[in-house]
């Protein structure tokens, strides 16, 4: 496993990207986190605090790829520097509105400011697919950043409640903005490995792949998977709370990350040879099993035990989407068809935020928890739904963008049996 992951960093400009995107790309989730932490405890209202932290991710979820398609056309380089730079923007005045006791309407508008992040994550994968289209490093490249991703999505909660908890409440959202900078900084200068600005008309003009039902169904089943770890995010520190530390929201954060982390690398360095939708369909089955003993859970050890279980399964699906959405998508779209994946996910760690503190706030945590189950059994139903014409797709091999001009050129890439991993 350890010389598959390694040999993917063997070409000039990897490890520098990779690693300047990987700072670029944390703050992410930990302004999301850091968001839900400040105003939690500034404000001691978990509904208001959910809502806000959800306005700044699902707006994230709608920009990014706005941002992506004009990555397209322009170039990372011209257009990383300035979404950033309005992003910290809206960021420290929402610090400073936090920091006032400003309307709440202040909080919600410039959170919707802050959303215009790039998603690095997707600028991280437009680099490796430049590097190495064609060839089977590509697969195991997409596995790797399929585990970061998830890995960044449960450490940097972590992190943001211990940064905010232990030192001052709006230390997540700073630091998260200062990681931002320094890394686009790094990352944009890299001219050798950014991929090329196309032309207008090799690119399918102005249609957006979220109008291709594959790339529109799997992002709609990650918001549904992703409303799950939204619900991990409130419920954490709701327990926490109640058992008098809320640091030990951070807990069940990192022990949802060891079992994502371990059964994603685990998945990704192995050859499946196994039709893609079938994985698919185990993958979302196994997470929406993994929610039922949620049930049971009534403070921070019980949460820890059931959100490993849950992790177990959730990288592994995350991989699985990513490899079937670069195999139904025209490789001149692809920088925004992993966006739209993202935003699925965002916005349902967003929706399960605000939903969960919402009903956390009026009914207690039997109710709150439950939305886990209810997000788990939406996205098996979305997945069977979405299956034959998954399947029909990847069994032709067609990469066609949505209503294109003319057919797609068969490739051999798209075979539902092709392995998943390195």
């Amino acid at each position: 496993m350890a010389n598959a992951y390694r040999e993917i960093f063997t070409a000039p400009g990897t490890k520098a990207f990779s690693s300047a995107g990987l700072l670029a790309r944390l703050p992410l989730p930990l302004t999301h986190m850091g968001i839900l932490t400040m105003l939690s405890e500034t404000t001691g209202e978990y509904a208001l605090a959910g809502l806000v932290a959800g306005t700044f991710t699902f707006s994230m979820a709608f920009l990014g790829p706005q941002v992506s398609k004009a990555v397209d056309r322009r170039g990372q380089s011209r257009v990383l520097p300035l979404a950033t730079g309005v992003s910290v923007l809206g960021l420290a005045a929402l610090l400073l509105c936090a920091t006032a006791d400003a309307p709440s309407w202040t909080l919600f508008l410039f959170a919707l400011l802050s959303g215009l992040m790039p998603s690095m994550s997707a600028m991280v994968r437009a680099r490796w697919t430049e590097i190495y289209r064609g060839t089977p490093r590509l697969t195991t490249a997409y596995s790797m950043e399929s585990v970061v991703d998830e890995l960044t999505y449960v450490i940097s909660p972590a992190l943001a409640v211990v940064l905010s908890t232990a030192l001052f409440p709006q230390a997540a959202p700073l630091f998260a903005a200062v990681l931002l900078v320094v890394g686009v900084a790094l990352f944009v200068p890299q001219k050798r490995t950014e991929p090329p600005v196309r032309p207008r008309a090799a690119s399918g003009g102005d249609t957006s792949v979220i109008r291709s039902a594959p790339v529109l169904l799997l992002a709609l089943v990650l918001l549904c998977g992703g409303a799950i770890p939204g619900m991990v995010d409130t419920m954490g520190l709701a327990f926490a709370e109640e058992q008098g530390n809320k640091s030990l929201g951070g807990l069940v954060f990192t022990v949802y990350a060891i079992g994502s982390g371990l059964s994603g690398l685990l998945f990704g360095a192995r050859e499946w040879n196994v039709p893609l939708p079938r994985l698919l369909l185990v993958g979302v089955a196994g997470t929406a099993l993994t929610t039922l003993p949620f049930l049971l859970v009534d403070g921070v050890v019980g949460m820890c035990v059931v959100v490993f279980l849950a992790g177990v399964f959730f990288a592994p699906t995350m991989v699985v989407i990513m490899g079937i959405v670069e195999r139904v998508t025209p490789e001149h779209q692809l920088t925004e068809a992993m966006t739209w994946m993202i935003a699925g996910l965002q916005s349902g760690v967003a929706i399960g935020a605000a939903v969960t503190g919402v009903v956390y706030d009026r009914f207690g945590a039997t109710a709150g928890v439950s939305v886990a189950l209810v997000a788990g059994a939406v996205a098996l139903l979305l997945t069977l739904c979405a299956l034959p014409v998954l399947r029909t797709r990847l069994s032709r091999g067609d990469r066609q963008a949505p209503e294109p001009t003319a057919p797609a050129a068969p490739t051999t890439s798209a075979d539902t049996t092709k392995p998943v991993g390195c």
